[in-house]
């Protein structure tokens, strides 16, 4: 199943200099405020370029880039405001476009929202969508490799380090929307205890709770991938059983589909004030993950010579699979293997079928291959606690200790006692 598309926000433009004051003693930080109005502007800039590119064009790591620059800056305004290095002559004003709320015209409702806060959540969103289409490029770029029987094992290895990469990407997404709805949200709402206005589920932090999850059942799906990738094509040229001896654990791989399932499902949950495109997407994802955990249950009962419950499971995977539409492949897949250890079964083992309620009792939890990646914020670009205060303050303790910088009488009196200089 393909990975889902996000719609990338698009931003007004704002200066700082309206609303920032340097209340430092040496006007440290009025380039610094000059400078991130620049580097806002540049992210609005790409943000509204790659409204206007067609989708397999976009530059995700181009905005990545642009974030990476512009967040520190913004960190450092932050950091300024709460130790009063800077002073905020009135609240300021972010105006941005949501991508994710369900709305009877389908179009993305532009949302003014105050708060330092409120951009810099939106910003750390924009980066975690940028990742997951980043990532879904490099999916997109790789075809179905599996299935082309000329590919050298070389080529091979090189797509699955790919996928490796976009699996990365989305752990790191993941990771991302866990820090916006633990840590940054929680921020913004202690900062505004009573906000006067509502905020749209792009900034919620359920959404981005699910999100959280829905990235990380991405990366998983890849490492899935991954993993069959060898047997795929082994299988390609043989389909059904018996497995090839490159096939991983019948086993381990329903364990993996279950975890993605119910991460799928977790996210799904999500209020309906989520776009209904990406609610179906995740309602699509978990039943498909869910029917080839099942087919892969039926495979371990079937390796196992257990008939009935091969049956049981596979039968059950085929009807969720016709419920899905659309999947012919995966549908094919069941049905070679059904037909097999039906066959099997009606002539050799004679094993009752069990019911649905009896095979439900025997599904294991799931297994997680992949966990997310922590977000570690980077550190501010000026203010206090970033590299440039440390080392200006190492700077001014150096100066202290220099001697030259000593009057001359204080030299002079710290020398002349008898036996100056000579210790014993």
């Amino acid at each position: 199943m393909s990975l889902y598309l996000y719609e990338l926000p698009t931003t007004g433009a704002i200066s700082f200099s309206d609303f920032c004051t340097d209340a430092s003693p040496d006007k440290l930080y009025t380039g610094h405020i000059a400078e991130t109005t620049q580097s806002r502007a540049n992210l609005r800039a790409v943000l509204k370029e790659s409204k206007r590119t067609q989708d397999g064009e976009k530059d995700y790591l181009k905005l990545v880039r642009i974030l990476d620059e512009y967040l520190p800056r913004l960190r450092g305004i932050m950091v300024c405001v709460a130790h009063n290095e800077i002073e905020l002559k009135s609240e300021p004003i972010f105006s941005w476009r949501t991508t994710l709320s369900a709305n009877l015209f389908n179009t993305s409702p532009r949302q003014s929202l105050p708060s330092l806060h409120a951009d810099y959540a939106y910003s750390l969103l924009t980066h975690a969508f940028a990742l997951s289409n980043l990532a879904r490029t490099k999916v997109v770029g790789l075809g179905a490799y599996e299935l082309d029987r000329a590919i050298s094992d070389a080529e091979r290895k090189a797509k699955e380090t790919q996928l490796t990469v976009a699996a990365d990407l989305l752990c790191r997404a993941s990771g991302m929307f866990s820090y916006i709805s633990e840590t940054v949200l929680v921020d913004w709402e202690s900062a505004t205890p009573a906000p006067a206005f509502a905020k749209p589920p792009d900034v919620s932090r359920e959404v981005n709770n699910a999100l959280a999850k829905a990235a990380l059942a991405d990366a998983q799906t890849l490492a899935i991938r991954k993993l069959l990738s060898k047997s795929a094509y082994d299988s390609n040229v043989a389909p059904g059983p018996p497995l090839p001896k490159s096939h991983p654990s019948p086993a381990l791989l329903a364990k993996l589909h279950l975890e993605c399932a119910a991460l799928y499902t977790s996210a799904r949950a999500v209020a309906g004030e989520i776009a209904t495109d990406l609610r179906r997407h995740w309602n699509d994802a978990a039943t498909l993950h869910g029917a080839l955990a099942r087919k892969w249950l039926g495979v371990d009962a079937g390796e196992g010579d257990r008939g009935g419950d091969a049956v049981g499971f596979l039968v059950w995977a085929r009807k969720e699979l016709e419920e899905l539409k659309g999947r012919k492949t995966e549908l094919e897949g069941v049905n070679v293997f059904l037909k097999h250890y039906k066959k099997a079964n009606d002539s050799l083992h004679f094993q009752p079928v069990p019911t649905q309620g009896g095979l439900q009792a025997r599904i294991p939890a799931g297994r997680l291959a992949l966990a997310a990646k922590a977000f570690v914020p980077l550190q501010p670009s000026f203010g206090p606690g970033s590299a440039e205060d440390v080392r200006r303050r190492a700077e001014a303790l150096e100066l202290d200790r220099d001697p030259d910088n000593e009057p001359e009488e204080t030299r002079a009196a710290s020398g002349t006692y008898a036996g100056a200089g000579s210790y014993f």
